[in-house]
């Protein structure tokens, strides 16, 4: 029972925080690409802008760059505790 306890909730070893890194990374990505995306569609529609498509654009915008930035820090955390 012990070696089963194990496989399924022991600890991992620091392998495992390359998820964490690939998900910061893939976050930044998207970040970049959806704030290029804002900018080239204010440009675009500039006359016609509300400010509930702006509002909008900003909370797409930062809760992209906190997925980002909470998955870089536990990837930062799992790094340093698992020296």
């Amino acid at each position: 029972m012990s070696g089963l306890y194990q496989t399924f909730f022991g600890p991992l070893d620091k392998s495992a925080c390359f998820y964490l890194y690939f998900l910061s990374l893939f976050f930044f990505i998207v970040l970049l690409f959806v704030l290029f995306k804002e900018i080239v569609y204010v440009f675009k529609n500039y006359k016609n802008l509300g400010f509930k498509t702006v509002v909008q654009g900003l909370l797409i915008l930062f809760n992209i760059f906190l997925a980002y930035f909470v998955n870089r820090l536990m990837y930062t955390m799992c790094n340093k505790s698992l020296i």
